[in-house]
């Protein structure tokens, strides 16, 4: 959990999916329109190639999908105290979320995005 999103979080975390691909694999990472996903001190990895999708689709990004699971499901309805607090329930809700390999691969789905044999 970082505290913006910017052009250093973003390679954090490009950084970190990188460390997930398997030795000798690549792969794809899907983005949206952000600024920071096409900035130029961006640092890919190797192992990985971004994809950006077409702006105004939102149906082509599974992420949409995830965040309107989590505000109906952990993150509705709430007042926060601190900001402590809210990142508590952010990292609560997203662990609920990854934790959950049924409802990631439902809400993650994109039939365009299967292999054809």
């Amino acid at each position: 959990m970082l505290p913006r999103a910017d052009t250093h979080a973003f390679n954090l975390h490009l950084a970190e999916i990188s460390k997930a691909v398997a030795e000798g694999a690549h792969a794809v990472v899907i983005l949206d329109g952000a600024g920071y996903h096409g900035a130029r001190q961006l640092e890919l990895p190797a192992n990985l190639t971004l994809i950006r999708l077409p702006p105004y689709a939102p149906e082509l990004n599974s992420a949409e999908n995830i965040w309107e699971y989590l505000r109906k499901n952990k993150l509705a309805n709430s007042i926060f105290e601190t900001y402590d607090d809210i990142v508590e329930a952010c990292c609560n809700a997203w662990s609920f979320f990854a934790n959950d390999p049924a409802a990631v691969a439902s809400i993650t789905n994109r039939n365009w995005a299967k292999v054809s044999a």
